[in-house]
């Protein structure tokens, strides 16, 4: 590709906020839940690139044809793969698009079509925009895509729309509210004036988080071997069934090490044997080892998730504190929020 970047190209990033920055030189936008990508675009061709750059256009091929028709013929765009349902973005059928099989991706894609949220544009024809600060981007790109949207506009079919933007707090926070249950996961913040910076976290996400009290269950080894690496949590259903809900990590080593002591002398017993257990190899552990031993579900931790979906925390949740007062039994699914 005769590009101003070439792929291997890293996004911008973000870091986590608990509370939305304001005060003057803030740039708010929605945050997707999707596939981060960056499309690439030369004439005919057309890569998308995955945030660990890889390809993304095998899985979904109804994306290049719908970006040829809606972006100029040389340029290079951020931002998000999702999948619009009913109710607003869904992830879990976003995920079954990572398939081998082609001839099951062809399927999904006449089904369940997948749209392209633009965030940014890096380069247009000849130049290099990444240097050019936000709000001279954000023209260039409304210049081809128009106005911002939601998962309101995105209707039957592939779309390609871009996010909203506003540099206004009270909308920001009415976004934060408003757009959650259109599957949006929260906020993110960019500053006035700031260059594209691939790779570095200049930007601000601030996502919606929830508390609930797991059994902890089983644990997975840390990969020295010499500490827990994650705390497998589980939750009752009704009919008194511990069922594997995700897991946290976010320990430090020597408390790693102390965990491991703690948890040896209740291995072996009975806690995710009757309900979803966590999973073995599949297509995103890539090798890595996924063994877990299980433990005698006595104990009970909080932990804050960000969202529940089916039947699982979407993302790793972050361990709060020991709950010696609850009684594991107390560890149910009536507790959550979506």
């Amino acid at each position: 590709m005769a590009l101003p970047l070439a792929p291997p190209l890293d996004p911008m990033l973000s870091k986590s906020q608990p509370e939305i920055p304001s005060g003057d030189g803030w740039i708010y936008e929605p945050k997707w839940d999707g596939f981060r990508a960056i499309v690439f675009r030369d004439g005919p061709e057309v890569h998308i690139a995955s945030r660990d750059h890889k390809p993304l256009e095998r899985y979904f091929p109804e994306l290049p044809e719908a970006l040829r028709k809606a972006l100029p013929a040389r340029c290079i765009v951020d931002g998000e793969v999702v999948i619009a349902g009913e109710k607003g973005l869904d992830f879990d059928v976003l995920l079954q698009r990572i398939h081998p099989a082609e001839s099951r991706i062809r399927k999904l894609a006449a089904e369940t079509p997948a749209s392209f949220v633009a965030f940014d544009i890096l380069a247009l024809a000849s130049k290099d925009l990444t240097s050019t600060p936000i709000e001279k981007r954000r023209a260039a790109l409304e210049k081809i895509l128009g106005a911002g949207g939601t998962t309101a506009d995105l209707g039957p079919g592939t779309q390609v729309i871009i996010t909203p933007q506003t540099d206004d707090f009270d909308t920001a926070s009415q976004w934060f509210v408003g757009f959650e249950d259109l599957g949006l996961d929260g906020i993110v913040a960019k500053r006035a004036g700031s260059p594209y910076t691939p790779g570095d976290r200049t930007m601000v996400k601030v996502k919606h988080l929830r508390d609930a009290d797991c059994v902890v269950g089983g644990y997975r080894l840390s990969k020295t071997g010499d500490g827990v690496g994650s705390l497998l949590l589980g939750l009752y259903s009704d009919d008194g069934v511990l069922h594997y809900v995700g897991h946290t990590s976010s320990f430090k080593a020597p408390e790693r090490r102390a965990l491991l002591e703690q948890l040896r002398e209740l291995e072996g017993g009975q806690s995710f044997g009757e309900g979803r257990t966590p999973g073995g190899p599949s297509r995103w552990s890539a090798g890595r080892d996924t063994s877990w031993v299980s433990v005698d579900p006595v104990l009970v931790c909080e932990v804050a998730y960000e969202r529940l979906q089916s039947g699982r925390f979407r993302h790793s949740a972050r361990f709060l504190h020991w709950r010696p007062d609850k009684l594991p039994a107390e560890c149910t699914f009536d507790q959550l929020e979506g």
